[in-house]
């Protein structure tokens, strides 16, 4: 079977390390047919927008995608391509799994978690306003349907990855109304699920949790803003942003992406680590059913990091981007 796919580069390093990816997905032996798009920055001036039309027809069309980092503008400026792209797509799970790699210099060498996270709503809404000249007001949006939409899919992840155990993140002692919805939806759809076990913690109790023991967790579910911190957190316990992927799936279709920045100061220089790429290009061979050549990816990966003499600086090692990705090849010529 033949898949097109949506390829957009991105800014920065993206365009780097989406290549590397692309390299790597077409030696996995799935026949990839890619149709390259480009948003972000570089696109500005010429359509007015980060984020044309043409780009979320292609990601409609194909319905899957391969995205590099594109950079977001702080606190002035165009809002974030990323949550256009989520919103006007309705690709509402954010998946973001967490796993130790030998050979990775951290702190933890046990961790094997996932977090999922609500990707509608919430503050990034994007729903703020001035009342007045000194106060600026965020409207906090937690509805009943997309939290029961959200926890059902982590459930539904934990049972077909055989996770034991789902945990519900909130704010609800503060948040009554808010988090005290999704709270209650959590409770409820878990009733559904008597195999799993579920539990619910305080967001930031959690955040203490899993610098203290990241190996009691499976599947985290939360609502938007705590996913996006807690999952830069938990990268950083296993090495950090650069052998993070990420996923954004939808009821008709997904969009793959690394969880790090456009890095611009790196671009073109071939040192960025494509490490989180090729792994969100994994998640997405696994979404598209391609679960052998999926695996094969993931284990040259691995066996490429382990041994350690072929990474990137952020890795200690010394090698480029190209050459990085060049020997993950090989390593999947061996398997």
């Amino acid at each position: 079977m033949s898949y097109t796919i949506t390829l957009i580069p991105g800014d920065g390093i993206g365009p780097e390390v989406t290549e590397a990816a692309r390299r790597v997905l077409d030696a996995s032996g799935v026949k990839i047919e890619w149709e390259v798009v480009e948003a972000g920055e570089k696109v500005m001036q010429e359509y007015g927008t980060p984020l044309p039309d043409h780009v979320l027809e292609s990601v409609k069309r194909n319905k899957v995608a391969l995205k590099g980092p594109i950079t977001t503008p702080v606190g002035t400026g165009f809002r974030s391509v990323n949550v256009a792209l989520r919103q006007a797509l309705n690709l509402y799970a954010n998946v973001r799994p967490v796993k130790s790699y030998e050979g990775v210099p951290s702190r933890y060498t046990n961790v094997d978690l996932i977090i999922v996270r609500e990707n509608t709503e919430d503050l990034y809404a994007g729903i703020e306003y001035m009342a007045g000249d000194d106060a600026a007001v965020g409207v906090k949006i937690i509805t009943r349907k997309a939290s029961e939409r959200i926890v059902r899919y982590a459930f539904e992840l934990a049972r077909r990855e055989k996770r034991r155990k789902v945990t519900a993140v909130h704010k609800a002692n503060i948040q009554k109304l808010t988090d005290g919805l999704f709270l209650e939806c959590a409770r409820k759809v878990a009733q559904d699920y008597p195999d799993i076990e579920f539990e619910d913690m305080i967001v930031d109790a959690m955040s203490m949790k899993l610098v203290q023991s990241p190996e009691n967790y499976d599947v985290l579910v939360m609502p938007n803003m705590y996913g996006d911190i807690l999952s830069d957190l938990a990268a950083g316990l296993v090495g950090g942003l650069g052998i993070a992927p990420g996923a954004n799936i939808g009821e008709d279709g997904a969009v793959f992406e690394p969880i790090h920045g456009s890095a611009p100061k790196r671009a073109g220089q071939n040192l960025a680590n494509p490490t989180a790429t090729i792994l969100s290009g994994v998640m997405m061979l696994r979404y598209l059913g391609e679960l052998e050549a999926a695996d094969r990816v993931e284990k040259a990966v691995a066996k490429v990091i382990k041994e350690g003499k072929e990474v990137t600086y952020d890795l200690g090692g010394s090698t480029g981007t190209k050459e990085f990705a060049d020997a993950v090849i090989r390593e999947m010529e061996k398997i």
